[in-house]
């Protein structure tokens, strides 16, 4: 499994008025560009792809680096930029990692898809990833 990197200052929505983004507060502390889920308690927290069943969910990407008891944008549905997909083919999927809040270019124990690389329609086609929100 191969953990995509991300930097958390260029995670962005690309298209934020076509988005679905929502406003949660952080049972953790949450960097921009982590997958998260909303737990129990109703707030967001890590998502995990080998973890305890709760965990094992995905419901979005957030949008900014939070400590916990902070509110963050989670990205439910669009697309976004801030991770490095050079290795990830066009229309690939990507998964929520083993790794705690992480992605990854191959599912984990628990299969999560996270969305798919997409290309931009700027000349060089980078290509960013297009969230779909809820699985699991």
């Amino acid at each position: 499994m191969g953990d995509i990197t991300r930097t958390k200052a260029q995670v962005s929505p690309v298209h934020p008025r076509q988005a679905e983004i929502y406003d949660a507060i952080a049972a953790v502390s949450i960097e921009a560009g982590q997958a998260v889920y909303i737990n129990s308690n109703g707030k967001v927290d890590l998502s995990d792809a080998d973890a305890s069943a709760t965990t094992e969910v995905f419901r979005g990407i957030a949008l900014k680096s939070v400590a916990a008891g902070q509110s963050t944008s989670v990205l439910v549905r669009g697309t976004v930029t801030g991770y490095d997909l050079s290795g990830v083919a066009y229309g690939a999927a990507v998964y929520v990692s083993n790794t705690t809040g992480e992605l990854s270019t191959s599912a984990g124990s628990t299969s999560l898809i996270a969305g798919y690389c997409l290309p931009l329609t700027d000349p060089v086609m980078t290509k960013c990833l297009f969230v779909v929100g809820y699985a699991g």
